[in-house]
């Protein structure tokens, strides 16, 4: 690599073009950094013809101009309003705002219902996975402090039974009530109490190999219907249903039954559907939601 000639480079400037045949050389930055360039003298330019003058318009053509091109805008949109009139009109349904009956008539997906149906004799169908828990026409109550659940009664289909706290069996899975005693009903203890806002779970058979059982008249129940649990506190937290569901346990609706609540609520889990006797047991869940809708001490019960 060659020195620079003293002076050309300031300090510390990368270089290292080779001299040229006369012995000359210019140092070649590395990476893009500035090259010193020689000073150049400034050439004297031939004179230069004048340009012509600008040609004079007769006034009010750029106006003119200006005018037309807003007319055609305007003509222009006005069709494009027409056109899209004429498609909502042969397309109502498309482009109308949803309404409550609209929602209504939607059709099922994948044989799925839009919503969790109100019972009462309605044929029980599965919900599409993003509906939301059916709530009773009521408002909520407030919820209540945390308190273990004792007793179930559900008036309309002759419940009286005994609750039993449940856990979760080997598989993750919540357990189920022993089957030896048909009329006891299961609390999942893993979450809130009846009472407690969020949503309580409690479990109940519906039949055994010689009767029925505590929940087996569970899919009588339907929107409107109450629900009463008495809890250790001595308050009984009063429930009123607001849809009822059956659905494949394969396709269990679990953030349905389980997601979260701001309110107080209670879920009924029985099963359902045809039976599978290769299993032993059914191949759908009926699951009852209802909403805390009063409260009242247990010794004022007529």
């Amino acid at each position: 690599m060659t020195t620079p000639p003293p002076g050309q480079y300031p300090p510390g400037q990368p270089y290292g073009m080779p001299p040229g045949p006369d012995g000359q050389g210019y140092p070649q930055p590395v990476y893009g950094q500035p090259v010193f360039q020689p000073v150049m003298l400034p050439q004297v330019q031939p004179a230069q013809p004048a340009p012509p003058p600008p040609e004079d318009k007769p006034p009010g053509d750029g106006a003119q101009a200006i005018r037309r091109l807003l007319i055609t805008a305007a003509v222009v949109g006005l069709v494009v309003v027409i056109v899209g009139v004429v498609i909502m009109v042969n397309n109502p349904d498309e482009y109308a705002a949803p309404t409550r009956q609209t929602l209504k008539l939607a059709a099922p997906q994948n044989g799925l219902a839009p919503s969790v149906g109100p019972g009462g004799g309605q044929p029980l169908t599965q919900a599409v996975a993003d509906a939301p828990p059916p709530v009773p026409g009521i408002p909520a109550a407030p919820a209540m402090q945390p308190s273990t659940p004792k007793r179930l009664v559900i008036p309309k289909i002759g419940v009286n039974a005994p609750i039993k706290s449940l856990g979760l069996d080997r598989s993750g899975a919540i357990q189920t009530p022993p089957i030896s005693d048909p009329n006891l009903v299961g609390w999942y203890r893993g979450g809130p109490t009846a009472g407690e806002a969020g949503p309580a779970v409690m479990l109940g058979h519906k039949d055994t190999t010689t009767r029925s059982a505590v929940f087996g008249r569970v899919p009588e129940l339907a929107y409107g219907d109450k629900i009463e649990v008495y809890r250790l506190d001595g308050t009984v937290a009063i429930f009123t249903v607001g849809g009822i569901e059956q659905a494949n346990k394969q396709t269990f609706p679990t953030n349905r039954v389980y997601g979260h609540a701001d309110n107080a609520e209670l879920r009924l889990i029985t099963c359902g559907g045809k039976y599978n006797h290769s299993t032993g047991h059914y191949f759908d869940n009926v699951i009852v939601y209802a909403t805390m809708t009063g409260t009242r001490l247990a010794k004022s019960r007529s």
